[in-house]
């Protein structure tokens, strides 16, 4: 089924399609879903909420071309995570004012995937959020900062804090295993 007919069949509650949506997206959505929570057990969890919530707001998406329904469910999904994360209160923004001076260095080579995504999940919860929604997401602080409820400047610290904190992990690890 190409993207088109996944979108169009789960619009009209073909289980086919709803199946196929789920067999092509599950994986790397388990994974976004991963990156914001850090472990898999509330990651699995998310991702069957998410995957209810798509079924039931598919209607509101309005195909545009190849991509976008990839894009259109990552977009839900983390602003899901988001909810989630916010709902249990797990987000914890300190501002003070300064953003950290952190040189812009190219991260170290020869991480596997599954060891960033894991350090990912290390990181504090407010840290994890701003980096995935900064980074990965691609959304500006001021985007960040009005889902959040936060200040931009709390939002781009944050982020900068969560960089290089995710540095020194990465560098820690490196040094204890031989890559």
């Amino acid at each position: 089924m190409t993207e088109r007919e996944i979108a169009e069949g789960c619009q009209r509650g073909d289980n086919a399609a709803r199946r196929a949506l789920y067999e092509r997206y599950g994986g790397r959505l388990l994974a976004l879903c991963r990156r914001y929570t850090g472990n898999r057990e509330e990651a699995e969890d998310l991702l069957h909420d998410g995957f209810l919530f798509v079924f039931s707001a598919i209607a509101t998406f309005g195909y545009r071309g190849d991509g976008s329904l990839s894009a259109w469910l990552c977009r839900v999904f983390a602003n899901r995570a988001v909810d989630y994360l916010q709902q249990r209160r797990r987000l914890a923004f300190t501002d003070t004012g300064e953003v950290p001076d952190v040189p812009d260095d190219p991260p170290p080579a020869d991480v596997p995937a599954e060891a960033v995504v894991r350090l990912i999940g290390e990181l504090p919860p407010g840290y994890r959020t701003v980096l995935n929604l900064y980074l990965i997401e691609g959304r500006s602080h001021r985007e960040i900062a009005a889902l959040l409820h936060i200040k931009e400047s709390t939002s781009a610290s944050q982020y900068l804090r969560a960089k290089a904190l995710l540095k020194k992990r990465i560098t820690d690890y490196l040094k204890t295993h031989d890559a």
